[in-house]
Formats: structure tokens, C-alpha cells, sequence
């Protein structure tokens, strides 16, 4: 009796070393080493099945790969409706749902471990160094530029890479090939028109650390420099977003006025204080005052400028972009980057490519 049950638990101790082995040769992945954007190699499973993304542009990039459905965290202000980042509106009924992993580049350690993803996915706008988040979580941690202008390297680089983590090669191609086409045809209509014939131009109320009202513009004006514009911001030696001295904008009395939607409210809470300040620009008086739907939230969205872009080009240079409309061009490029075209909504809650009337 002794000798059955001692060969008993023999039989029972084998079962479960071979039902460990068989776990174990289960959950084993193959892994992979790509080359991040700081220059890190990182080893990462061969084929991903989820990930989080800390920092801005990350989370932003990795939908217009069309990565999303691998997100299982993201940042806290990700779960808050809102169409200033498309991104997000598009996708929201996904990321309202989901745990919140960080806030503002700052990641929340305990709850990424928690969901224990495949790869963070990190902007190299987080707050954090990757090896410490690495080291941290178990995690690991691939770092991609992000860019908070329209068409840089940064921007090209971080699909690249993207493209590479997510077994997502041929996407990012076709998608790195159709910017480059925009970027081309916005060139090549407007490099060689000579300054004289451009009209000088103007961009009131763009975002920077919260909204502004006239006064907020930029130099290097991401939808203007696409398009070789006479940006009259650029003649100031200040380099991106800042506000400026009205009496300024008086004194240059540009041709045309652009507006961004984010500084509209402030603006018109201005023109009741002050009408005949705006009203002595020319622009205001011949009704050359457009719209400019709002591409900076949580830095640049890349679909919304490149659509500014377009809108601009059909305003300051009619006869180079006849054969544009810039609403359908506009649906073309959020079709691309983000899978549908929102514009509609956009019209519905008052954002749209069209003249504007200050107050």
C-alpha cells in the first residue's frame, strides 16, 4: 500500500511538471529589438496584443497608423468629450471606457502595471526618462518623437517607427507616402509665386497654454508655412506661438485676417469693448476675415492643419487652387488619417472653413 501511493504521488508530481512545461512553452512569445526614436534598443514581443501610450502625440500617432484597438489605458484627459482632437472624437466610445494610465506625459506607474501591456508606447514630450518607466514596470518602453508642428522629420519618424512596432509596415508607408504628396502639391502650387503677388496675412486667436484672444498668434504658423504665406508674425524675430501688440496688427493692417475658432469667443467679447479698433482694419471693412478650425490641442493635429492649409491657399491664392475644394479636401484627409470623415460634426457644432463676421 505504501509503495502504490509513494508511485501515486510520483505519477502526480510528473503530471504537473509536464502541465507546467506545457504553460509555460504556451505563454511563451518570440520577441523582437527595433531601434527607438531616443536611439534605444528595445526588445519587444514579435507580435503585439496591447499597449498604452503616455505622453502627447502618442496616443495621437498610433490612430493615424490605425493601431487604436491595441490601446487598453490612456490618459486622463483622453476620457473627456471634446472635438479638439479628432483623434479622440472619432474613437471616443473606445477610450471613454478605458483605465486611465497618466495625465499630461505623467504616468501613472502602479496602474500600468496593473494592466501589464505588451509595449508603452512613450512621446518623447513625456515627463518621464524611458529607462526609469522601463525599470518600473517590467515593461517595455518605446520612445517616438511626436511633433508639434504639420510636416517635420519628427512627424515622418514617429509613423516610421510606429509602423515598425505595430507590424503596421505597409500602413505607415501609404500613409508616409500620401503626406508627402500634400506636402509636394502645397509646394509645388505656391514656392514660386513671388512675394509681391502674395497678400499679407494675418492669424488671430491661436492657442498656446490656453486660449487667446486677437492678440495670440504664431510665427512659423504651421498651415502658412506649408503654404509659403506672407505670415506677417514671421517678420517679427519671435519664433512659435505669442501675443502680440495690437496696435501692431493696426500698424501692418494685413490683407487678410485668419481666425482660429479656440480665441473666437475672446475676440468677440473684445469687438463689443473695442468695435472701432477692428473696424479700422481693412480686412474687417472688405469682409477678408476667414476661419481657421483649430489644430492645437495637445500640440498640433495633423489632419485639422493640413486642412487649415488648404482652406488658407484657396483664400490667399484663388488661382493656384481653382481646381480645390477645400471642404472635400478636407474629408479626404481625415478619411486618411483617421478612417472617417468628421467635417459635418465639425459644421454641426460651428467649426467650419468659412468667412467670419468679428462680432
Amino acid at each position: 500500500m505504501k509503495k502504490n501511493i509513494a508511485l501515486l504521488l510520483v505519477i502526480a508530481a510528473c503530471i504537473a511538471l509536464l502541465a507546467g512545461c506545457g504553460a509555460a512553452q504556451t505563454n511563451h512569445r518570440n520577441t523582437r529589438t527595433i531601434t527607438d526614436g531616443a536611439g534605444r534598443q528595445v526588445e519587444v514581443p514579435e507580435k503585439l496584443e496591447s499597449i498604452v501610450c503616455v505622453g502627447v502625440g502618442a496616443l495621437r500617432y498610433t490612430c493615424y497608423v490605425g493601431a487604436q484597438e491595441l490601446v487598453t489605458g490612456v490618459e486622463d484627459y483622453e476620457t473627456k468629450a471634446g472635438m479638439s482632437r479628432l483623434y479622440n472624437y472619432v474613437n471616443f466610445d473606445k477610450f471613454q471606457e478605458l483605465p486611465v494610465i497618466g495625465t499630461n506625459g505623467e504616468p501613472y506607474t502602479e496602474e500600468i502595471v496593473k494592466l501589464s501591456p505588451d509595449v508603452i508606447v512613450m512621446s518623447a514630450y513625456a515627463s518621464v526618462e524611458a529607462d526609469d518607466l522601463q525599470a518600473k514596470t517590467g515593461t517595455p518602453v518605446v520612445v517616438v518623437p511626436g511633433s508639434d508642428t504639420t510636416l517635420d522629420d519628427a512627424a515622418y519618424e514617429t509613423i516610421r517607427i510606429m509602423g515598425q512596432l505595430y507590424g503596421m509596415e505597409n500602413r505607415a508607408s501609404e500613409l508616409t507616402d500620401y503626406l508627402k504628396s500634400l506636402q509636394k502639391d502645397l509646394d509645388d502650387r505656391t514656392k514660386n509665386i513671388p512675394d509681391s503677388e502674395k497678400p499679407s496675412v494675418y492669424v488671430g486667436g491661436v492657442s498656446f497654454k490656453g486660449h487667446h484672444g486677437f492678440e495670440g498668434t504664431e510665427a512659423g504658423y504651421g498651415p502658412f508655412a506649408l503654404i509659403h504665406a506672407k505670415n506677417l508674425a514671421d517678420t517679427t524675430g519671435q519664433n512659435g506661438a505669442f501675443n502680440i501688440d495690437l496696435e501692431q496688427v493696426l500698424s501692418w493692417d494685413p490683407d487678410i485676417i485668419f481666425l482660429d475658432f479656440n480665441g473666437m469667443s475672446l475676440i468677440s467679447d473684445d469687438y463689443a469693448q473695442n468695435p472701432d479698433y477692428y473696424n479700422s482694419l481693412t480686412a474687417v471693412q472688405e469682409g477678408k476675415v476667414y476661419s481657421q478650425i483649430s489644430f492645437r490641442s495637445s500640440a498640433s493635429n495633423l489632419e485639422t492643419a493640413l486642412a487649415d492649409a488648404y482652406y488658407a491657399a484657396c483664400v490667399m491664392y484663388p488661382q493656384q487652387f481653382a481646381d480645390i475644394d477645400p471642404v472635400a479636401k478636407a474629408g479626404e484627409i481625415f478619411e486618411m488619417l483617421l478612417g472617417v470623415n468628421p467635417y459635418d460634426k465639425l459644421q454641426e457644432a460651428g467649426y467650419e472653413f468659412r468667412p467670419i463676421e468679428i462680432g
